[in-house]
């Protein structure tokens, strides 16, 4: 009889977590697991910030797949479509020529990109914060703005290189913004005149309110906290165009910035609507309390592509953040082996425990269970909860060791945007 083919479609939280759940209680030649993805490891999200303002080496907020499973094969490219027909995907390596990939069974967990909308200059001058390559991007250049404005003259320069603008006010923009503020104003003193009071940092968020995943007490404590530090935070104010730079605000205001962070919401990744998927309003691929593609015993999913249904909140479906998508992994994981070996599956059922965020070094704010916190507090929280969620005693062990060395010395404040242009160098000694 032949082994079953077992294809893990992401190598995200769900697809790691799914894919290192069956290696260890699949028993010998059960099962084989293929885990396609476009990287070759899996980036801890919620540690970005903390790797943009140099508290963390950014290598040790990613796990690498092939380290952690062992048993499993990977494969580094990206799935173009996926057949629940034919039970076959069509993957692309980054190079040469494409590849059908045969499965038994199938986890589609691609994850989520960011939802742009149709700004004029938005995709031309602005950047994400999903990934680490954006996290080091961000750090090397809001650093390299600082060299500048300390380098030129030119007040009109100054002023637009020491503006930075960040688009969302969830979890992902304020943390960055936190943390790179904070970061900035640390590493202003090393920068000749240059103060804290010489940057404008500003939060624009669509709604009435930022950080909706918080009681309203600590979103406005937030809002409070953010100003304090000098932090405009406009609500209820949309960004209308960003062309050559040139920021324009739905309340009138205008002004030049060479910083826009854009992080307001996300979408899908679009690979769950190449191929006969069930897909819902949103995008989003339908699923069962169990985990599985709805209309299917065969095929699975979960975390920001999947609509699951939230058993916690009837009628209600899990919101796409990393604290559902490591249980759904595992959950999921353990259904897959069910139905592989006739068993009964177990519906997903999973009560948010709360949420917490960073704004800098130490301070924070955080709602864990229905207790509110902020400050000190809620900072050690916030760094203790995600320390424990790290994959891998050695990754946790490196970060504790990041943290402990920040104690002990200041933080590097060198920016190094040749990583962005790498052959400049090169080009340039062949010119002369």
């Amino acid at each position: 009889m032949a082994v079953p083919r077992i294809l893990i479609v992401g190598g995200g939280y769900v697809g790691m977590y799914t894919a290192l759940r069956l290696q260890r209680r699949l028993r010998h030649g059960e099962a084989h697991v293929t885990v396609a993805d476009l990287d070759s490891y899996m980036t801890y999200q919620p540690f970005l910030p903390e790797a943009a303002a140099g508290n963390i080496e950014p290598r040790h907020v990613v796990v690498p797949l092939r380290r952690v499973l062992r048993s499993c094969e990977i494969l580094s490219g990206s799935i173009e479509s996926i057949s629940l027909a034919d039970r076959t995907a069509r993957f692309q390596p980054h190079e040469g020529p494409p590849v059908t990939l045969g499965y038994d069974y199938v986890v589609v967990a691609p994850g989520s990109i960011a939802r742009l909308l149709p700004i004029p200059g938005l995709a031309d001058h602005g950047i994400g914060f999903k990934t680490v390559e954006e996290a080091i991007h961000l750090r090397n250049h809001v650093l390299g703005k600082l060299d500048l404005a300390a380098s030129t003259p030119d007040e009109r320069v100054r002023r637009r290189a020491l503006t930075f603008v960040f688009v969302g006010g969830g979890y992902a923009g304020v943390e960055a913004l936190g943390e790179l503020e904070d970061m900035a104003a640390d590493a202003s003193r090393y920068f000749e005149g240059i103060s804290r009071g010489d940057m404008r940092w500003i939060l624009v968020e669509a709604t009435d309110r930022i950080l909706p995943e918080v009681g309203e007490d600590m979103a406005r404590w937030t809002v409070q906290e953010l100003r304090r530090r000098g932090i405009e935070v406009r609500t209820r104010t949309l960004l209308t165009s960003a062309e050559n730079g040139h920021i324009v605000l739905d309340d009138g205001q205008e002004f030049d910035a060479e910083t826009l962070v854009w992080t307001a919401g996300v979408k899908p990744n679009p690979v769950v609507a190449a191929g006969d998927l069930p897909l819902d309003e949103k995008g989003r691929v339908k699923a069962t309390a169990y985990l599985r593609i709805k209309g299917t015993d065969f095929a699975f999913t979960a975390g920001d592509a999947a609509a699951v249904p939230d058993l916690t909140r009837p009628g209600m479906f899990c919101p796409p953040n990393a604290q559902h998508a490591v249980r759904q992994g595992r959950r999921l994981a353990d259904n897959l082996l069910a139905t592989i070996r006739g068993q009964t599956c177990t519906p997903y059922r999973h009560k948010n425990a709360g949420s917490v965020a960073s704004l800098g070094l130490y301070q924070g704010v955080a709602q864990v269970y229905g207790r509110q916190m902020r400050g000190f507090p809620a900072w050690a929280m916030h760094r203790t909860y995600h320390l424990m969620r790290m994959p891998t005693f050695n990754k946790k062990s490196r970060i504790l060791m990041d943290w402990t060395l920040g104690l002990l010395f200041p933080r590097e404040i060198v920016s190094l945007g040749a990583l962005q242009r790498p052959h400049e160098e090169f080009k340039f000694a062949a010119r002369t």
